[in-house]
């Protein structure tokens, strides 16, 4: 059927209803779990706390920062050139590694940018510290902050990147093997190299690792 508007008639117009517009909320944003298997939420927050320079740790449900993960020793291999290879470029860096044979979870945090095309230079800092994480074992966490900033890191050129990774203080802290492998040699190193950092993280000596990680620190969007 057809119907026809008769041009002697008004023409009604048709007022259709407001439009509604639908607003999604989003869900809040949920909580970045740290993803460590070598370390626990109490841990992070205490690194975080050190970070801030608090004198006490913030509590292991409510730290400000999130640990994304970069590296992991057993997904991506113990190859130091590796470490060189995938940490270059990031800045705000967490070093966790568990030794092998002890009960002893080592680390440390690097402000500055790894790069890896630097040709044996030291960096300077003065926010850099290592440290040795309470466990099952461990009774207490310890903190040495970094002591002289100029020699803070070490950095490898392409020669040293074969053997050497993460190298706090020239020695003081390193993760070091000849044979490119981290777990197949006591060659990585903890002490006290020229009083470069505050104290030692633990009795000098040489120590392989059973794996590592490293971490992006993030400040939290809140």
């Amino acid at each position: 059927m057809q119907h026809f508007v008769s041009p002697d008639q008004p023409m009604k117009s048709i007022i259709l209803p407001a439009r509604s517009v639908l607003i999604q909320e989003l869900p809040a944003r949920a909580k970045e779990p740290f993803s460590s298997t070598i370390s626990s939420d109490e841990h992070a927050a205490e690194i975080s706390s050190w970070i801030d320079h608090k004198t006490t740790a913030y509590p292991s449900t409510n730290y400000p920062y999130e640990f994304q993960l970069i590296l992991r020793g057993s997904k991506d291999g113990f190859s130091p050139q590796t470490f060189w290879n995938i940490c270059h470029g990031h800045t705000g860096t967490v070093v966790i590694i568990k030794v092998k044979g002890i009960d002893e979870i080592l680390g440390g945090y690097n402000p500055l940018m790894w790069d890896n095309t630097k040709n044996d230079t030291y960096m300077h800092t003065n926010d850099s510290f290592i440290f040795s994480l309470k466990n099952g074992n461990i009774q207490n966490s310890i903190l040495s902050r970094v002591a002289t900033p100029q020699y803070a890191l070490h950095y490898y050129g392409k020669g040293g990147q074969n053997s050497v990774g993460p190298n706090f203080g020239g020695g003081s802290f390193y993760m070091s093997s000849s044979v490119s492998d981290f777990t197949m040699n006591n060659e990585s190193y903890s002490g006290l190299n020229s009083e470069r950092y505050e104290k030692q993280i633990r009795t000098p000596s040489n120590f392989s690792i059973v794996d590592y990680e490293v971490f992006k620190v993030n400040k939290k969007i809140t």
